[in-house]
């Protein structure tokens, strides 16, 4: 994968006006995003991580809701184009634990991988895409979103 297939370049910075317009992003990602590819999405609470996801599902064919797995660690959703594993790693205090549950095995399973708050594993796939997501101050619709690799 090269950095012009995706649709945000290393330090490129888009506003994203509404939850329309992050679906559409996840989808442009999916799109371009190679099987057994892993994303990596950081930012605030409320600022869009899951949103961004469901996009990026619906994008691979699963129909149903996706919702934050801050509480389960991880989520699979079974669609069309293969399985997409959704990683929270919040509350996580060490990798390894997610490395017990097998996130190994599952991410060479998986058609796509998102993992929020995962930096600890940025060494573990050096080549994985990172977009932080951010509240725009005064814009309680608007998000920016900056590719950091």
């Amino acid at each position: 994968m090269t950095a012009p297939d995706l649709p945000l370049l290393p330090g490129e910075t888009r506003l994203l006006h509404g939850q329309g317009e992050h679906r559409a992003l996840g989808t442009a990602f999916a799109r371009a995003l190679p099987a057994g590819a892993v994303l990596f999405l950081e930012g605030e609470l409320g600022a869009g991580k899951t949103t961004l996801t469901g996009g990026l599902v619906a994008a691979l064919g699963f129909g149903d809701a996706v919702t934050s797995p801050t509480y389960a660690l991880m989520h699979a959703y079974p669609a069309e184009a293969g399985r997409v594993l959704h990683v929270d790693a919040y509350r996580v205090r060490d990798v390894a634990e997610l490395y017990e549950m097998d996130l190994e095995e599952l991410i060479l399973g998986s058609r796509l991988t998102v993992i929020e708050w995962g930096e600890g594993l940025y060494g573990d796939y050096p080549d994985a895409p990172i977009l932080l997501l951010e509240h725009v101050a005064g814009e309680p619709e608007v998000r920016r979103v900056t590719r950091r690799r």
